[in-house]
């Protein structure tokens, strides 16, 4: 990346390296920045395997760290600065180690630097035990706005998400199949425990949704065991489809925006399915929607969760139970997301 002059361009690394929730809530904010600055050169800093979410933006560009061997430890962060180039802001959404060391090398080099405030004293008390303070807290994609704010971009309040419904590929349309009356996403799972609702009752949540007349269920995922377990719905569940590992995000991203509801946990599928608008019926155990991580545009009223003095014990679902069984989850009726979901479609619900 070449040195700036008076005739070229603002120059803006907007840095976000993990994880795909928090990567996706990216996207809106950094379109407002695009709307708003619209001949800047815009850097995104993360992995590559994400750019699929940002199609919607014209003219970003994109580099992905290498922090496995070229971008490792600190003398990689100062040959990824190197690597780079200059810029004249630098926006870093992220503010881990390697962005509070990659921000300071860019800092002297002349860049002029903001970073998100996570509002970490908020969220202990949020979380505490002892001396909880239950209140909805700032939304991270607001926080992502006031980076912008603080560098002195006039970014109006994000808007809205809009309905998007991209064309599918013919290898996605290939393995969706014929269009039925409703589409229906499911997500089960997250990367903690405390995030995650009990397989079993999932199951019945599925088997429940797969007696809906003309009506076909996708299950997304990653990894060998939420592969084997989606393949297991797959063959049991006639009208269930698994995805996973047969398709790429972009592909992935196509499928969702082709939903009428998906239903996730805390977690990516949540923020990839309201990057397109589709209603996201969501299910939180041990975190909750007021830490600020709730789905962009989501109606409050589709998050299924129980009232409980306890919670959130945990902003990412990675602290153990207090009462060792996560009852916030395990008490959770399959019943209560099957309503939510046929109240979305606006259809008579099965019985249990």
């Amino acid at each position: 990346m070449s040195e700036n002059s008076a005739s070229a361009p603002l120059r803006i690394l907007v840095i976000r390296l993990s994880a795909m929730g928090d990567v996706a809530m990216t996207v809106p904010v950094v379109g407002a920045l695009r709307r708003v600055a619209p001949d800047a050169r815009i850097v995104m800093l993360t992995p590559s395997f994400l750019q699929p979410f940002f199609r919607e933006i014209e003219g970003l560009e994109f580099f992905a760290p290498d922090f496995k061997k070229r971008h490792k430890g600190l003398p990689g962060i100062w040959r990824l600065s190197r690597d780079l180039g200059s810029f004249d802001m630098v926006a870093d959404l992220h503010d881990v180690i390697r962005s509070k060391m990659l921000r300071r090398m860019l800092e002297r080099r002349g860049s002029r630097v903001a970073y998100i405030d996570k509002g970490r004293e908020e969220k202990r008390a949020l979380v505490s035990l002892e001396e909880k303070v239950k209140r909805p807290l700032k939304s991270t994609i607001e926080r992502y706005r006031e980076v912008f704010l603080s560098l002195g971009f006039d970014l109006p309040p994000i808007e809205m998400p809009v309905r998007i419904r991209y064309p599918m590929t013919p290898e996605v349309e290939a393995l969706a199949g014929a269009r039925t009356r409703h589409w229906i996403g499911i997500s089960p799972f997250a990367q903690h425990r405390g995030k995650i609702y009990p397989l079993d009752r999932m199951e019945q949540v599925i088997a429940q949704l797969s007696r809906l007349p003309e009506t076909k269920l996708f299950l997304f995922g990653g990894g060998p065991e939420e592969r084997a377990y989606a393949e297991r719905m797959e063959s049991t569940y006639p009208q269930v489809v698994s995805v996973i590992g047969r398709m790429r995000l972009a592909q992935e991203m196509e499928l969702i925006s082709q939903l009428d509801v998906m239903v996730s946990m805390d977690s990516s599928g949540m923020h990839m399915a309201s990057l397109v608008g589709v209603p996201v019926v969501s299910i939180w155990g041990a975190t909750h929607p007021y830490a600020g991580f709730y789905g962009w545009g989501q109606d409050p009223k589709d998050a299924v969760q129980l009232d409980m003095w306890c919670r959130p014990c945990s902003i990412y679902g990675n602290k153990p139970c207090a009462f060792d069984e996560y009852p916030c989850m395990m008490n959770l009726r399959p019943q209560m997301v099957v309503e939510k979901v046929c109240r979305r479609l606006g259809i008579a619900c099965p019985e249990a």
